[in-house]
């Protein structure tokens, strides 16, 4: 089966917009590949600012909206990666994730990561059943 990239209303132009190589979300071979996403207003484009966890509810929209835009949903998420520009925020990030992951939450990997280019504190990123 090849691959099928997915246009994602406004995550898909942001990246676009910013020069990036590489498509938000693919599906292939039953799954779906969500992108490390960011804290991206799904309305507006725009990143949202605020605390650790102000951004992790605006990455876990946004991812959601990225994998319902590639019809299928948190429910079938079977891995996801949190990148994280402090390890002190596991904790804070953990209450957030765990609204949208409360019951049999998938697979899971912390990653700290030194800084990226960019003006925000955390991405996630997932693989689905698609």
């Amino acid at each position: 089966m090849k691959k099928e990239v997915i246009e994602v209303p406004v995550m898909s132009d942001k990246v676009r917009a910013l020069g990036l190589p590489c498509s938000t979300a693919v599906r292939a071979n039953g799954f779906v590949f969500i992108s490390a996403t960011p804290p991206v207003d799904m309305v507006t484009g725009e990143m949202v600012r605020g605390d650790i966890e102000v951004q992790t509810e605006a990455s876990l929209k946004a991812l959601k909206h990225c994998l319902e835009a590639a019809g299928t949903s948190l429910e079938n998420v079977v891995m996801v990666r949190i990148y994280a520009v402090n390890s002190g925020f596991y904790n804070a990030i953990n209450r957030v994730y765990a609204r949208y992951f409360n019951v049999n939450p998938p697979a899971r990997s912390f990653v700290p990561v030194a800084s990226w280019p960019m003006e925000f504190d955390i991405e996630i990123e997932c693989v689905a059943v698609g």
